[in-house]
């Protein structure tokens, strides 16, 4: 589930990563590029010092030595691993069993350091999670999978539509639900350092999966970054969410057969307060004159109430009152606009991106027959790389428009920054943080 582990959406125009293609798996975590900050007179220091690697950037010479030295140092911090693995309950004999013939895998230090770096605009990101062909192969695994789908939502209360959709993005249902060794992943994570604490957990969760008997070692596969199964749960997540839907006693996310994992998607949603019968947004018209700032998340008034302010769906009618909303512009005043529900707070939980969101919601409405996103797009515009997203934040904060902290990731901070700005230079106030303002920043 990636409320943990996200594909990583960045700021509600750009996508890093990506949904699942309809032929390649898509998969990994987010928390921005990696920065190795050390200086050349300190690098051998730094090498000799510590067990994690130490590169210095941008040279074949430095990610070869800091290859070889995470291979020699990865054998140590295993030892200690363990030690503290087995104060959390892990028995010697899972311990060597899930630990025979692992090393270090530089791949997935390679894909963590440079899977933000690739960015799609939300309509390019759209395009592919809710393409003819994701639609068409939806419908048939919905057709394929009907009797169990409705027993899972009678017992859960979540829309068979929805857990097809999430299986969709996630795993092209379940074509490719990655390949590569969990705990090799994890464990290389874990000691790479970055962020070390939240991968250490991971691996102490999915040793006690192995533990508990679910599924062997060496058959615990799953993305580069520990997700796993046809919905790639991370370990936490499946150890307090994951469901024995066929009463085999195993909660098997990983097989051919998918009810483990569909099921378990379903409880996740319900866990979290899934409103069957709520839509997770609808697709509106605003008026002329429209006044932006009421395009915030923190703002919600009932569907007659932003009736009353000239919103209504694209039947031309009052959107139906499903409880309190937001107005959500994921490109700005140039996209398309929706109404959002509380269902779409329950979807962040899955992954908090916008995009994302949208296109679970949107392919699973594509899968019951609706029709696609009415609105256009900016599509004369690029995604903003990390690096330009960096210059945004720090050219919001040093003009006095602070988005608490430089991070690349375009938040509600950031939003809110680009906001206020845009109202004191009297644009429109969409909190839209495209290239053409940063060109104007400059």
């Amino acid at each position: 589930m990636r409320k943990w582990i996200a594909v990583s959406l960045v700021a509600g125009s750009a996508i890093a990563a990506g949904a699942a293609p309809e032929r390649s798996l898509a998969s990994g975590s987010s928390s921005g590029t990696v920065r190795q900050e050390g200086q050349d007179d300190s690098f051998q220091l730094a090498l000799a010092t510590s067990l994690r690697p130490v590169a210095r950037p941008g040279t074949l010479q430095g990610i070869a030595v800091e290859q070889a030295a995470a291979e020699v140092g990865f054998d140590g911090w295993l030892s200690g691993f363990k030690t503290r693995a087995t104060t959390q309950g892990i028995s010697t004999s899972v311990l060597e069993s899930a630990f025979q013939g692992v090393n270090y895998d530089p791949e997935v230090i390679r894909r963590d350091r440079n899977q933000s770096e690739f960015t799609k605009t939300i309509w390019d990101y759209l395009d592919s999670a809710a393409s003819d062909s994701r639609v068409k192969n939806g419908k048939a695994a919905l057709r394929d999978q009907q009797a169990r789908l409705d027993q899972i939502e009678a017992k859960f209360g979540v829309e068979k539509e929805i857990v097809v959709a999430i299986w969709g993005l996630e795993s092209s249902y379940g074509t490719f639900r990655g390949k590569m060794d969990v705990v090799r992943s994890l464990a290389t994570l874990a000691y790479d350092g970055r962020r070390g604490e939240f991968f250490e957990g991971q691996l102490v969760a999915a040793l006690k999966i192995l533990q508990a008997g679910d599924v062997a070692a060496r058959k615990m596969t799953g993305s580069w970054a520990g997700a796993m199964g046809h919905t790639q749960f991370i370990p936490t997540s499946y150890l307090d969410y994951a469901v024995d839907f066929t009463g085999d006693g195993k909660r098997d996310i990983w097989s051919d057969n998918p009810a483990d994992a569909l099921a378990s998607t379903a409880a996740y949603l319900k866990q979290f307060g899934w409103v069957k019968g709520q839509p997770w947004g609808v697709e509106v018209t605003l008026p002329k004159g429209f006044d932006y700032t009421l395009a915030d998340r923190e703002i919600e008034k009932s569907p007659s109430d932003w009736a009353a302010l000239g919103i209504k769906g694209l039947d031309g009618h009052e959107v139906k009152d499903h409880g309190p909303a937001s107005i959500l512009l994921p490109a700005g005043s140039e996209g398309a606009a929706f109404m959002i529900f509380r269902n779409f707070a329950v979807l962040e939980r899955y992954n908090t991106a916008d995009a994302y969101v949208i296109g679970v919601g949107h392919l699973a409405d594509r899968i019951r027959g609706g029709a696609s996103i009415q609105g256009s797009w900016p599509r004369g515009d690029r995604a903003l790389t990390l690096s330009e997203r960096e210059e945004m934040q720090e050219r919001l904060t040093s003009a006095g428009f602070d988005t608490d902290g430089i991070d690349g990731k375009i938040g509600p901070k950031t939003i809110g920054a680009v906001r206020a700005y845009q109202v004191e230079n009297g644009l429109t106030p969409d909190g839209y943080a495209s290239l053409h303002l940063l060109q104007r920043l400059r």
